[in-house]
This record gives C-alpha cells, sequence and structure tokens, in this order.
C-alpha cells in the first residue's frame, strides 16, 4: 500500500500533537512515509516538534518527521497539506474578543466582529499556503480547518476556484460525538444525519441508526431540555465557557423544535445574553492560553527534557479522525458521507447557488459530490442570507481593501446593534491588526 506524504500547516499549533497520534492510530488504514510541519514561527514550531520527534520514535520509527520554515522543504512532494493555521496567534484572538466586548457587542473568534477580524488575517494565510502547495506539489490536496472556515471557504472560493481545497469543520463532529453518549452509543458513526446551514450557521433536521430508523424524537426531547450536555465527563464539560454553551442549545432549540441546532447560534440569537455573561478582561482566549496552551507546550518541553513520551498527557485528538476519514476517502475513494463546506450550486434550491454551505457529501478520489438537501424554510433561508452576505462582503473588503464593504459587513451582522457601535468596532479593529490587515481606503 502506497505510504503518503503529509504537511501540517501550523506546525508550531497545540493541535499538532493530537493530530498526529489520530494519524498514528490509523498507521494501517492510513499508511505515512514522512510527516512536515510548515510554521512562520520557529521557535514555536521546534518545541512541537521535538516532542513529536521523540514521540515518533517511540511509537512509529517508520514515520519520518521533519520541521521547517521555508516553504520549497515543506511543500515539495507532498501528497496532502493538513491547514490550521492561527494567524497572529492568541495575541490576537484576545483582541477579537476584547475590541468588541468594549462596545457592548458580543466578542467570539469565528462568529460577529471578532470572527470578521480573524477572516481579514486568516484569508491571505490560507492564500498563501495554496499558492505554497500548488507551486510545489500540484497534485496535492489541502484538507482546510482553518478558522473562520466560512469566511476562508469564501475566499477560496472566490480568489482560488480551481484549487484542490476541501474545507472542513470538526464542531459539528464534537457535537454528533455528545449525541451518541447521551443515545448510549459508542460512536457518532453509529448513525447517519441530515444537516444543512453555513459554517457554525446550521440545523440537524434526521439522525437516523443503520437500520434508517429515526432517533431525533429521542435527541430532540433531550437537547430541549439539557441541550448537549452529558454525565460531565466529556472534555468540551469540564470547560467552564463550553459547558455554558452546550447548555444554551436548548433555548436555541425552542425557535424551532423540530431541528436541533449547532451551538453557535447562540451569538446571533442571544447576544445580549452573551454579553451579560461575558468577562471583558478575561476571555475565552484566555481560559486557552491559561488552560491548553500551557499544558500543551509544558508536556513537550517535559517530553524533551526527560526523553521519552512515556506518560505523557498528550491525548489523540478524536475530532482529527474526521480529518483521516477525509483523507482516506481522497486517497483510497472510499466514498464516505461526510460533511463538507462547499459551493451551494443549487444543493438547497432556494439559496444563493454561490453561497458556501455546510452539507453532507460523498467524498471520493475526485473530491465531495453534493448530496440534495432541497428548499429549506422561511426561516433558516432568511437568517442564512443574512449571514452569507456579511461573509462575502468580508471578502470582497479584503480583495477591494475596501473600508465601506468592511463596514457594511459589520452592519450585517445580526450581533451587531446599530452602524455607530460597527464604525467604533471597525477603527479599533483597524488600529489592532496594523500588519495583518490590508490598508482600507
Amino acid at each position: 500500500m502506497k505510504k503518503f506524504n503529509i504537511t501540517i500547516a501550523g506546525g508550531g499549533s497545540t493541535f499538532t500533537p493530537g493530530i498526529i497520534l489520530m494519524l498514528l492510530d490509523y498507521l494501517d488504514d492510513f499508511p505515512i512515509d514522512t510527516i512536515r510541519l510548515y510554521d512562520n514561527d520557529a521557535g514555536r514550531q521546534q518545541t512541537i516538534a521535538d516532542a513529536c520527534g521523540i514521540l515518533l520514535a517511540e511509537r512509529a520509527p517508520g514515520v519520518t518527521l521533519t520541521a521547517s520554515t521555508d516553504p520549497a522543504e515543506a511543500f515539495t512532494d507532498v501528497d496532502f497539506v493538513m491547514a490550521h493555521i492561527r494567524v497572529g496567534k492568541y495575541a490576537m484572538r484576545k483582541q477579537d474578543e476584547k475590541i468588541p466586548l468594549k462596545h457592548g457587542v458580543i466578542g467570539q473568534e469565528t462568529c460577529g466582529p471578532g470572527g470578521i477580524a480573524y477572516g481579514m488575517r486568516s484569508i491571505p494565510g490560507v492564500l498563501e499556503l495554496i499558492d505554497y502547495m500548488e507551486k510545489y506539489s500540484p497534485d496535492a490536496w489541502m484538507l482546510n480547518y482553518s478558522n473562520p472556515a466560512a469566511i476562508v471557504a469564501e475566499a477560496t472560493r472566490k480568489l482560488r476556484p480551481d484549487a484542490k481545497i476541501l474545507n472542513i469543520c470538526d464542531m459539528p463532529i464534537g457535537i454528533e460525538e455528545l449525541i451518541a453518549k447521551n443515545l448510549g452509543l459508542s460512536s457518532r458513526k453509529e448513525f447517519e444525519v441530515e444537516y444543512y446551514g453555513l459554517n457554525h450557521f446550521g440545523w440537524w433536521t434526521d439522525i437516523r441508526d443503520r437500520n434508517g430508523n429515526t432517533l431525533m424524537p429521542e435527541v430532540i426531547s433531550h437537547v430541549s431540555k439539557n441541550g448537549y450536555a452529558t454525565d460531565g465527563s466529556s472534555e468540551l464539560e469540564q470547560q467552564a465557557s463550553w459547558n455554558s454553551t452546550l447548555k444554551k442549545a436548548k433555548d436555541i432549540q425552542a425557535l424551532d423544535p423540530g431541528t436541533i441546532p449547532n451551538t453557535y447560534l447562540k451569538y446571533y440569537f442571544f447576544p445580549d445574553y452573551e454579553v451579560a455573561h461575558s468577562n471583558a478582561e478575561h476571555t475565552r482566549a484566555n481560559e486557552v492560553m491559561e488552560g491548553r496552551e500551557k499544558f500543551i507546550f509544558d508536556e513537550c518541553r517535559a517530553i524533551v527534557e526527560k526523553g521519552t513520551a512515556e506518560k505523557t498527557g498528550l491525548t489523540i485528538d478524536e475530532h482529527a479522525s474526521y480529518i483521516v476519514d477525509l483523507a482516506r476517502a481522497i486517497a483510497f475513494n472510499t466514498k464516505e458521507r461526510m460533511l463538507m463546506i462547499v459551493e451551494n450550486d443549487g444543493a438547497i434550491r432556494n439559496f444563493d447557488p454561490t453561497a458556501m454551505v455546510e452539507i453532507p457529501c460523498i467524498v471520493g478520489s475526485k473530491g465531495p459530490e453534493k448530496l440534495v438537501v432541497g428548499e429549506i424554510p422561511r426561516f433558516q433561508k432568511s437568517l442564512m442570507e443574512q449571514q452569507a452576505g456579511v461573509e462575502k462582503l468580508v471578502v470582497e473588503a479584503f480583495e477591494e481593501e475596501s473600508y465601506q464593504k468592511l463596514w457594511q459587513a459589520l452592519i450585517l451582522s445580526r450581533t451587531v446593534p446599530s452602524a455607530s457601535v460597527a464604525k467604533g468596532i471597525l477603527d479599533d479593529l483597524i488600529e489592532a491588526n496594523k500588519g495583518y490587515w490590508p490598508k482600507l481606503k
């Protein structure tokens, strides 16, 4: 069986060790020759690379690991690029969250003004990766899960329309694993879902077991009372902010009781509640930096210091199994059914054909084949049209270096109450993002 060469773009990410561990767990099904880490922060990446090198030497000595800041070295002769970059790192995420809150608007990394700011930084970073891949490995596929996925997907559709890039998000997978747990199932792979929306802005309309029996009444009953909370043992529930988010799903679900919602809809439906329950001095970015960020880098330094990864606290990133499934679908034409972010092109009949929607697809060696959703209700359609407008305006603002269009994008977001508030946020974001955004005219 062919062995694959993989580049992980964002090699210094805290998620990289978990992805590598997941890749090792699937070596029998997806053999690997070389893993290459690529990042523009050499020092941060080296800490991760040193620890992962020891881990690989102990658990999979046949797999080679390299780390580089040189695109030619990192992208030449690879089969897949797995991209999860964060332009500006957590220091800029803090700004994305705290600047809107200063104006009484929700601060969140992918939704509202924070997501728009992050998107303006992510677009050039992801386009650069595509260009490197096409230059050095034109037959490779990019599996992109860099946030904010909705804006990034629209940018790649518009600005790199012929690129071999697959845009995905693992958030629905995390929710589906919680659903499986509440149903007493071992894995989300024991059921099949119907889902539609935009990224971080969608609804499940049916969940069926392997025999075709619907599980929706039981799921709806649980979510309407408890949200996505389980017995409290899941990794998400052990984080205060996520625990609150999972429980809040019951209030979102009340708006359309026949479906179950993506958790991120809370930022659009209950922005006043979210602002009232936010701490502008200590946001989610602070939680991550003090929690996951510190833990991963402490563990990596401990591995290097001890010279062994035995008894390490680093664990498999279960969400990364989705990425491996996608790579295998492309490599071996498995025809895996997966949620993908794709150009609508008629899959949702009464919706903009150019919008990037998140829907089930069958994935094989030629990429995703969209499954037809049909027509969607007015409530969801109207919400999605507004949010898709935000995403398109952000990409147009980036391409045209337009202050006006970025202001319009902020006004259009359901999280922003007025044009004057939008302008104040925008001016502060421009100041904070000097060196990251194009100079707006």
